[in-house]
């Protein structure tokens, strides 16, 4: 999926001047789905429950025994299953479910337990150590666990990736080229580099037009080198090439990553991709929060600029995330704070939603919220035109990772919409509203009841459900690359928008 960063922040179509028509075809996103699409197809832990009594181990007294036995039951739970060859597990697990596992002692055992894993219709085997101070751990990988349930979750992601998400990540790991100015970080903090940069350049001597740091020379090359490590290296000189860079000067400094476990649903902001797998999913900037995939972060230009961690925002942040850490509100508060601006002041402009704010004006919005949160001034003294305030709102929605009516659940919203009885259609959709994340429920239900109030005023504004649908239909739904042709998502939002009180009653 190329990366389009046209004139509005976003890299969707471009926002236009107060007074033209925003486009309805479908936009570009950030963020490229297809590897969160395949996780969620994962197989998920499913433990199988020893029902027998556990056979002593070998070579131990009655007393040892039973103390070995009750020792690991502790550690690994019912799942448990005593001593047991490779055989009698595989058998066992050939009757269950993609995903079920056991822990045993295998009849050889050194002082090791066994993890037995189904997966592909095959069973598979590891060995499995415990130190208290570690977690739960292979002996050949770094990563530890709290428990063996997240161990199995984390394999069975990333062995279902390895077989169908193969070519992608190939792709990744063999990736040369640098995309780095197209890149989702770019897009996403492109303004604020370049606010950044200003503060960063250097006064410019009364007697010269530029200047230069000087070069070390040999007697200072060993205190030097060490701070043109920790130091960020700037000149003044700007090459023609880099005259569009957010950051002007030449500009240098080290990202400091590190592998990191991510909460939540991450995307890599050097090439886009899901940030796949249960724990260490890739890598973070302790200094300016840059998260890259291991492989991704090779490429990843020396500008670290530590004082964009402060700023980092709320835009193209996933949505059940972005409620989590607000913890009062269900709603994000880029919703609720654009929403009430618009209904306060944009119910009877005419085009609301259709007609766009200039872009600069988006962007400064844009910034304005990232850095100021809910303190951000949005009163009419400071953006006059609504449209602005509109065209923020319909940005945050487009910039999320996953979109307000998720990818799991979108099949059931076609089916809904194309069942031609309302009655069913109504029952139909309630049921499909209900396979929504609790955070993409609410935000879902506050936005279509917002739409609903914005079309009662279609007499002034012109934008009935079914002209509001056609704006919203490319931001809220995720369409399949495949579809070109939006008039069932917008025949289905109109549905959604018409009829939302009874939908989520």
């Amino acid at each position: 999926m190329p990366l389009n960063a046209g004139p509005e922040t976003g890299g969707g179509k471009g926002v236009v001047a107060s007074g033209s028509q925003e486009p309805s075809s479908p936009v570009q996103k950030v963020w490229k789905p297809e590897l969160y699409k395949i996780q969620l197809e994962a197989p998920t832990p499913f433990p199988l429950r020893c029902l027998r009594t556990l056979l002593p181990l070998p070579a131990k007294s009655k007393a040892e025994a039973v103390e070995a036995n009750d020792s690991a039951v502790r550690l690994y739970g019912s799942e448990y299953h005593g001593v047991m060859g490779h055989l009698e597990a595989e058998e066992l697990l050939a009757n269950g479910r993609e995903g079920s596992y056991l822990v045993r002692r295998s009849p050889q055992s050194d002082g090791y337990y066994t993890l037995s894993l189904r997966f592909n219709k095959r069973t598979k085997h590891f060995k499995v150590f415990y130190k208290p101070d570690k977690g739960h751990y292979l002996r050949d990988q770094d990563k530890c666990f709290d428990s063996v349930h997240d161990m199995v979750a984390d394999g069975l992601i990333n062995f279902h990736m390895e077989l169908h998400a193969g070519p992608i990540i190939q792709q990744i790991n063999q990736q040369t080229r640098n995309c780095y100015q197209q890149s989702p970080y770019m897009t996403l903090n492109g303004r604020k580099l370049r606010a950044l940069s200003k503060e960063m350049a250097p006064e410019k001597p009364k007697d010269a037009a530029q200047t230069s740091l000087p070069a070390p020379g040999k007697d200072d090359q060993t205190d030097a080198e060490p701070k043109r490590q920790s130091q960020p290296q700037v000149r003044s000189s700007i090459p023609a090439a880099a005259a569009a860079d957010p950051m002007p000067l030449v500009y240098e400094k080290p990202h400091q990553f590190k592998v990191h476990t991510f909460k939540g649903l991450n995307w890599c902001e050097f090439c886009a991709n899901f940030l796949w797998g249960f724990t260490a999913q890739g890598v973070k900037c302790e200094a300016c929060g840059f998260v890259a995939h291991a492989k991704c972060s090779e490429l990843v230009p020396p500008k670290c600029v530590p004082d964009l961690k402060r700023i980092r925002g709320v835009f193209g942040t996933d949505l059940t995330t972005m409620v989590q850490l607000e913890q009062h509100h269900q709603i994000p508060f880029v919703v609720r704070r654009c929403v009430e601006e618009v209904e306060a002041r944009g119910m009877l402009q005419e085009g609301i939603y259709r007609v766009s704010g200039f872009a600069d004006e988006i962007e400064a919005l844009k910034l304005a919220l990232d850095k100021d949160g809910e303190k951000t001034d949005m009163s009419e003294t400071a953006y006059g035109n609504v449209n602005v305030i509109a065209g923020t709102l319909k940005l945050y929605l487009r910039l999320l990772p996953v979109p307000l009516i998720t990818f799991q659940a979108y099949p059931s919203f076609m089916a809904a919409g194309r069942n031609s009885n309302q009655a069913e259609q109504l029952t139909l959709m309630t049921e499909a509203v209900h396979r929504l994340p609790p955070a993409h429920y609410s935000c879902l239900q506050y936005m279509l009841e917002h739409l609903k109030r914005v079309a009662s005023h279609y007499a002034v504004n012109k934008m009935n459900e079914h002209n509001l649908a056609t704006v919203f239909a490319p931001t809220l739904i995720a369409t399949p690359q495949h579809m070109t042709n939006l008039t069932e998502e917008i025949f289905m939002l109109s549905s959604l928008i018409t009829h939302c009180k009874k939908i989520f009653a």
